[in-house]
């Protein structure tokens, strides 16, 4: 093949959500793209928790949808359960979750790529990328073809050079008892990637047939539930509305722990045979009996796999304990004492990369043209990987269009705290998305994500007109309506004050306006509707950001103030050349790291581990003198 043809514009390794969300960027955006996969059955698989959003990933799947992803729509198609978590809190910390059909969120994720005008879907091994001239041109497969590509995406999951262990038992093996990719890894590590070894892991799965939920708490879904995506409604009008299925609530036991103790020596992950580190915040039932000896319990839920299969799913009993110690301590939960294991849980053991080689655009610093998304960079989870292969695959495009790169600060959106946090910070573990990582969650709630990211995604190209149009029509709707209620006088009268006693809030004497009245903690937008009758007719949508927005006016301008200030770091630029070894105030460690970092703004070297205030100001000094 001559070295000027182009197969591809751009080249996928890897068919999970990151690669599915960079994959469908790029075609969209009119290029030509391959996707590889070890097997086309895995496209969009979830070998762990059959379910996508949660505790702040629900606002990274909003942000997603927002910029013209594809996880919202197809959850939406496809769930069997949906819930609206931490209602008892604030609006910045609502998450949306629904339990998926797993099987056929794959088959439609598949199907949504198959049919996706530019893409190719091939099942192969990428065993290695290939560099001409300090520049990516393509990759190399296992028959020995090489794909020419302007641009490649990595994005392998838990693949790389994998193995999979229960008990005393390791098998060289991706998720599920797939195929692994060990010469990819050997490829990588040749052209100076640097590698780390991480950890993860998975419960078994049960027979639903072989259980009794009487001894369990049925939990059940919004009624009614709350689409992921802001397309859905105007996708769907008849309703996106299904039957929903339950999921059942339950504990460990005494007998659960005493089992688990009694075969610590058994369980790889204490007998050494485990290298790879481990994520803080999913850990195993062996690690917790350890870590919380004090617990008489842990909770579990048990999570139907589909409405198609009798699997369900043990959340919060991950283990990579032998097969008989599975089998007596599963059966010593309440509901559980005949249960069949139809899958053994195990733990998995996985490259993936120092994420500080990238920059924000989840491009390499040192290889042009090669970009990197989802578990291979560190992180944890379906949604994480999915954000950032949406960033990875448009930047991807616009590096090969020669357009400047989309780029998501951390007052943005939580996609931009996610990229950060891994490009600046770096990560020593499988690295979770949470709502206290959002220094601005107030402003980034995922109730506003199309308000913030629309018009990002239809500038892109992402995002349709029509879209774009009714997300500015809603904002009109909002800012009249908050003038509106600011200049509404509502006179006392008996029936209010009644309406104001019965809700524990104080009765008034004068008129009040009504902002004042939708600012007590007690009262809200919608409940005051009977006392303000010149109200127009609004979408529920609309009407929550009426609420929230009046409601928390002072703490959002608080937090808006907050992001000025940063912005004006962020503008601060570090020259690329900049010397840190002759600035003279450094300590030792900020130089190592500034340097190995290279950050772009005084803003993000604020940021990175071992980076000092300190350090910050001889930063500030150099760069004031060199002007």
């Amino acid at each position: 093949m001559l070295r000027d043809e182009i197969d591809y514009d751009i080249i996928i390794v890897g068919a999970g959500h990151a690669g599915c969300e960079a994959a469908l960027a790029c075609a969209r955006l009119g290029l030509r793209v391959a996707v590889f996969a070890l097997n086309l059955d895995s496209v969009a698989l979830m070998p762990c928790n059959p379910s996508i959003g949660g505790t702040s990933k629900g606002h990274l799947v909003r942000e997603l949808d927002a910029l013209g992803g594809e996880m919202g729509r197809v959850i939406d198609r496809t769930y069997i359960q949906s819930r609206m978590l931490n209602l008892a809190k604030g609006p910045a910390v609502y998450s949306l979750r629904a339990q998926a059909d797993k099987h056929r969120y794959s088959a439609l994720m598949k199907s949504t790529l198959e049919s996706c005008p530019g893409v190719s879907l091939r099942q192969a091994e990428v065993t290695r990328v290939v560099v001409e001239a300090g520049t990516v041109t393509g990759v190399v497969t296992d028959t020995g073809r090489i794909w020419r590509g302007r641009a490649v995406v990595l994005a392998t999951g838990t693949y790389l050079r994998s193995r999979c262990l229960v008990g005393e038992v390791t098998s060289d093996t991706g998720p599920n008892g797939l195929k692994n990719s060990s010469r990819l890894a050997v490829g990588l590590e040749e052209l100076g990637v640097v590698t780390r070894r991480f950890k993860t892991g998975t419960p078994a799965r049960v027979n639903a047939n072989t259980l009794d939920f009487s001894k369990m708490e049925a939990q059940y879904g919004d009624e009614p539930p709350t689409p992921f995506s802001f397309r859905t409604i105007q996708e769907r009008p008849e309703g996106f509305a299904r039957p929903q299925v339950p999921c059942y609530l339950t504990y460990t036991s005494e007998a659960t722990h005493d089992i688990i103790r009694a075969n610590l020596h058994r369980s790889p992950m204490y007998s050494g045979v485990i290298e790879g580190t481990g994520t803080r915040y999913c850990p195993s039932i062996e690690d917790k009996v350890v870590r919380f000896a004090d617990k008489p319990r842990h909770q579990l839920f048990i999570e139907p796999e589909g409405e198609g299969t009798c699997e369900v799913y043990v959340a919060g009993m991950s283990t990579s304990l032998p097969e008989d110690v599975q089998t007596a301590m599963y059966r010593t939960v309440p509901g559980m004492e005949n249960c069949e294991i139809m899958r053994l849980g195990y733990a998995i053991e996985y490259d993936c990369i120092d994420p500080t080689q990238l920059d924000a655009s989840l491009g390499f610093k040192e290889i042009p043209g090669l970009f990197a998304a989802g578990q291979f960079n560190g992180s944890s989870g379906y949604e994480e990987a999915a954000a950032q292969g949406l960033v990875a695959g448009i930047n991807a495009a616009r590096f090969v269009l020669d357009k400047p790169p989309l780029i998501l600060r951390r007052s943005d959106a939580y996609i931009g705290v996610l990229i950060d946090d891994l490009c600046t910070k770096g990560t020593n573990e499988p690295y979770r998305m949470m709502t206290s990582r959002a220094e601005y969650r107030l402003l980034l709630r995922q109730d506003n994500a199309d308000l913030r990211l629309t018009h990002l995604g239809h500038d892109i190209g992402l995002v349709g007109d029509e879209q774009m149009r009714r997300v500015e029509a809603k904002r009109r709707e909002i800012e009249a309506e908050l003038a509106r209620i600011e200049s509404v006088t509502v006179a006392p009268a008996p029936e209010l004050n009644e309406f104001l006693s019965s809700r524990g809030s104080s009765a008034v004497s004068t008129g009040v306006r009504l902002a004042e009245l939708v600012r007590r903690p007690e009262l809200d937008y919608d409940a005051l509707s009977p006392f303000d009758r010149a109200r127009p007719s609004l979408g529920g949508d609309v009407r929550e950001q009426v609420n929230i927005q009046c409601k928390y006016d002072g703490y959002i301008r608080k937090q808006m103030s907050q992001v000025a200030e940063s912005l004006r770091l962020e503008s601060m630029a570090i020259p690329p050349e900049i010397d840190y070894s002759n600035l003279h105030g450094l300590r030792i460690e900020a130089r190592q790291k500034l340097d190995a970092i290279r950050p772009k703004s005084v803003g993000q070297a604020s940021r990175i581990s071992g980076v000092s205030p300190a350090d910050i100001s001889v930063i500030l000094i150099h760069l004031k003198y060199r002007t």
